[in-house]
């Protein structure tokens, strides 16, 4: 690989940790193509890059960023990288679900990465994969936006709920 190749190739990884949120770093020797490929199509469907890696690369890539040093053991052997960029919990919510699958019995998580700090293989598979999604999160939210409303709309209708209920009663104690 000449020269020109390898900066645009360290460019172009540098951009996309950049652009991201969180990135999970995978060790998939001993899968199959069509594996492979199957867990490709399963991080498009999420809106996740994944890119198969020269360790190297990454490592010129990062050279500026604190937590370099804390990749290195990470960027040996086998190095694949997904990406997320709008949901942090993404990637290893695809990997946590790939892995539930035959297919994936091959597939290991190195490390996650997300907001400069570095996570286990056993927090991303257990931590991150578990924390809400976008729009989970947005559904949180307009959920608790919406209860005091509710809740007010609820207080204001309970004067004239409960004298129907006084009525109801009446005309029941009526008719005895």
């Amino acid at each position: 690989m000449d020269r020109s190749t390898k900066d645009g190739q360290i460019g172009e990884i540098k951009a996309r940790f950049d652009k991201m949120t969180a990135a999970v770093f995978l060790d998939f020797k001993g899968m199959t193509v069509e594996h492979v490929t199957k867990l490709r199509a399963e991080f498009r469907k999420a809106g996740v890059d994944y890119k198969v890696v020269k360790n190297t690369l990454v490592k010129h890539a990062l050279k500026d960023a604190p937590f370099k040093q804390k990749l290195d053991d990470v960027l040996a052997g086998m190095t694949g990288i997904a990406w997320s960029y709008e949901d942090p919990s993404a990637a290893a919510k695809v990997v946590k679900a790939f892995k539930r699958d035959p297919a994936g019995d091959k597939l290991h998580v190195k490390a996650g990465l997300i907001e400069g700090a570095i996570l286990d293989a056993k927090a991303v598979e257990e931590r991150l994969a578990s924390m809400p999604g976008k729009n989970e999160l947005r559904a949180m939210l307009l959920a608790t936006l919406q209860a005091p409303l509710q809740n007010f709309v609820a207080l204001l209708a309970a004067p004239s709920q409960n004298f129907a209920y006084l009525l109801s009663a009446k005309e029941r104690a009526g008719d005895k």
